[in-house]
């Protein structure tokens, strides 16, 4: 990930990728609910985002992802799938306990060990799911924002 992108923007992002994909309309009510944050806190957030070339609002209008944005919260949110699959897969963690690990893994892993953890996956014989092609999350982690 870029040296601006924080864990906390990394966090806004994949919660507007999330919503967006939900819902056609996304807002800061609907980013501050997610986060469990204030309207204040997420308009702050949001406001650097834009300055960051990440999101698109209009005033008074919805919350959007840039191209830019959706690339790099695409790339977390790989990056989730991947580590929560490990997790799951490989060392057999609660699925709860793996989704709640992975959110704080996703920040700080080196590219190098997410390597290594989709190489594994793929030359072990586990059942991996479904949603999760791990040729392509390698292809999207290596790309530049």
């Amino acid at each position: 990930m870029s040296k601006a992108l924080t864990p906390s923007t990394q966090d806004y992002l994949e919660v507007i990728l999330q919503l967006s994909e939900n819902n056609h309309s996304t807002r800061i009510t609907d980013i501050a609910n997610a986060l469990n944050i204030t309207k204040a806190s997420a308009t702050q957030a949001i406001d650097t985002l834009i300055n960051e070339k990440m999101v698109l609002k209009e005033k008074y209008g919805p919350v959007s992802l840039t191209k830019k944005g959706e690339l790099a919260a695409l790339k977390v949110k790989k990056m989730h799938k991947i580590i929560r699959e490990f997790l799951v897969t490989v060392l057999q963690v609660d699925a709860d306990i793996a989704n709640k690990d992975a959110c704080l893994i996703e920040h700080v892993i080196s590219p190098q060990t997410i390597a290594g953890m989709i190489a594994f996956l793929e030359k072990g014989n586990y059942q991996i799911s479904s949603d999760l092609d791990l040729k392509k999350a390698a292809e999207l982690l290596k790309s530049d924002l």
